[in-house]
C-alpha cells in the first residue's frame, strides 16, 4: 500500500540515525517517494548526501539554502505529504513536537502537516531517559494529537537490563506504516469491517505418494476475488488448495491439498465470517485407499481404483449457517448451466450463486477472463459480459456488496 505514497521521512539526532538509512531505502522499495528532513543535529551521525542519494531527493534541514538564500517551504511540504515518519525519535524532538516549539525544519514541517495525515515516532533513547514520566507524558501527548509510537524493540542496555529504549527496525516501521496507510484507504470500502473467507484452486486427492485425482483449475478467479475483497475493505482469510499463484499481499492464505483439509480451515472460519465465497473446484471423490508407496505397474493392462465422495463443503457450511452468514457458491457447468444451479441453491442453502459454463468461449479453468451470470434463490439473475477475471471478480464484490449490505 506504500506505492506511490509521499512520506517524510524525519531524522533527529541519535545514534539510531544509521537506521534511516535502510529505513528509507526500503521506503523507496515498496514504492514511496521519500523525501527527508534532518535536525542540524542528525548531521553529526548520517550526512544529507547519502540520504539524498538512497531517495533520489534533496535533503531539506535548514530553513534557507546557504549558499543562494533559498526559502525550503515546510508549509508545502505538509500538504504533500501522506504520512511522517521521525526515526529515530529523540526525547528532544518529541518534546518540541508535543509543545509546538518550532525552531527546526523537522518540527515546523511536522507542524504544517495537513489535517488526517498519520505520523509515526520511532523513539530512541537511552532506558532511563524512556522511561521518564516527562517522556511518557509527551508520548501520550502526541497520540492524543493523532501521532502513533511505534513499540521500541527490546534489546539489551549496558546496565544488563532489557526494556524499551532502542529504536524499533526499519522492517517494522515500514509494517505499521503500511498498515496505518492500508486501514485508512480502506475505511471507506464497500466491505470495510466486514470478514470474507474464500476458497479457491483445486483439490488434490492422493492416489499414492505421487500421484492424485485432481481437476485443472489454477486458482484464478479465487485469487482474484480475494484481492477485490481485500481492496473494498475487507479482513480477507483465503483458503487455497494447490496452485502455483502468489500469496496474495494483505491476504491471509492457508494453503490445503484435499478436500477435508479445506473443510477443516473453513469449519475454523466460517462462523466468524460475514460472507463465505466457495470459489475452490473441490474434487467430487477420493480414492478410498491411499497407498503409502508409489504404487507399481503391473503387467495387466488395466486396473481398478475404487472412490468414495468428499464432503460437500458448500453444502456442510449452508447446513451451519446463522443469520448474518451470507453464503456464496460457484457453479462450472458444462450443460443446462442455469437449471443445475438453481437446485444447488436450494440444496446447499445459498445466499447467491455464480455460474459460468464451459459452452461461453473464454470463461472456465485456466484462462484470464470468465463469462459469469448470478443467481439468487428467488430465480432473480444478473448476466455480466466476457471480462478479465480481476474486473469479474471486482463485479462479483460490487454484487455481494450492493445486495448484503
Amino acid at each position: 500500500m506504500l506505492s506511490g505514497k509521499h512520506i517524510i521521512l524525519g531524522i533527529s539526532g541519535g545514534i539510531a540515525a544509521y537506521k534511516s538509512a535502510y529505513l528509507a531505502r526500503l521506503l523507496v522499495k515498496a514504492g514511496a517517494e521519500v523525501q527527508v528532513v534532518m535536525t542540524p543535529s542528525a548531521k553529526e551521525f548520517i550526512t544529507p548526501l547519502t540520504m539524498s542519494t538512497l531517495t533520489s531527493n534533496p535533503v531539506v534541514s535548514e530553513f534557507f539554502t546557504a549558499n543562494t538564500g533559498e526559502w525550503h517551504s515546510h508549509v508545502s511540504l505538509g500538504l504533500w505529504a501522506d504520512a511522517m515518519v521521525i526515526a529515530p525519535a529523540t526525547a528532544s524532538t518529541m518534546g518540541k513536537m508535543a509543545h509546538g516549539i518550532a525552531d527546526n525544519m523537522l518540527i515546523t514541517t511536522y507542524l504544517s502537516l495537513k489535517p488526517g495525515v498519520k505520523v509515526l515516532l520511532a523513539p530512541a533513547m537511552d532506558l532511563d531517559m524512556m522511561a521518564h514520566p516527562t517522556t511518557a507524558e509527551n508520548i501520550g501527548r502526541l497520540k492524543g494529537f493523532g501521532a502513533k509510537e511505534v513499540e521500541p524493540g527490546v534489546g539489551e542496555l549496558a546496565s544488563g537490563l532489557t526494556g524499551k529504549g532502542r529504536m524499533a527496525e526499519p522492517e517494522e516501521i515500514v509494517a505499521a506504516l503500511d498498515k496505518i496507510l492500508d486501514n485508512e484507504e480502506n475505511k471507506s470500502g464497500k466491505l470495510y469491517g466486514k470478514k470474507v473467507l474464500i476458497t479457491a484452486g483445486p483439490t488434490y486427492e492422493m492416489i499414492d505418494p505421487v500421484r492424485f485425482v485432481g481437476n485443472f483449475s489454477t486458482g484464478k478467479m479465487g485469487y482474484a476475488l480475494a484481492e477485490s475483497a481485500r481492496d473494498a475493505g475487507a479482513k480477507v482469510v483465503l483458503i487455497s488448495g494447490p496452485t502455483a499463484l502468489q500469496t496474495p499481499e494483505g491476504v491471509e492464505t492457508r494453503r490445503v491439498v484435499s478436500a477435508d483439509e479445506m473443510l477443516e480451515e473453513c469449519l475454523k472460519e466460517f462462523d466468524s465470517s460475514d460472507i463465505s465465497i466457495m470459489t475452490a473446484a473441490v474434487a467430487d471423490y477420493r480414492p478410498k485407499i491411499k497407498a503409502f508407496s508409489k504404487i507399481k505397474r503391473e503387467k495387466t493392462t488395466e486396473t481398478n481404483l475404487e472412490m468414495v465422495a468428499n464432503p460437500d463443503i458448500a453444502a456442510t457450511l449452508g447446513k451451519l449457517k446463522k443469520k448474518g452468514n451470507i453464503l456464496v457458491g460457484f457453479a462450472l457447468e458444462t450443460e443446462n448451466a442455469l437449471v443445475n444451479a438453481s437446485k444447488k441453491i436450494t440444496s446447499k442453502n445459498l445466499d447467491m450463486i455464480v455460474v459460468n459454463t464451459l459452452e461461453d468461449k473464454g470463461a472456465g479453468f485456466g484462462g484470464d477472463t470468465n463469462k459469469i451470470s448470478i443467481l439468487y434463490p428467488d430465480k432473480s439473475m444478473v448476466e455480466f459480459d466476457l471480462k478479465p477475471k480481476k474486473e469479474v471478480a471486482v463485479d462479483i464484490i460490487n454484487e455481494i456488496s450492493r445486495k448484503f449490505k
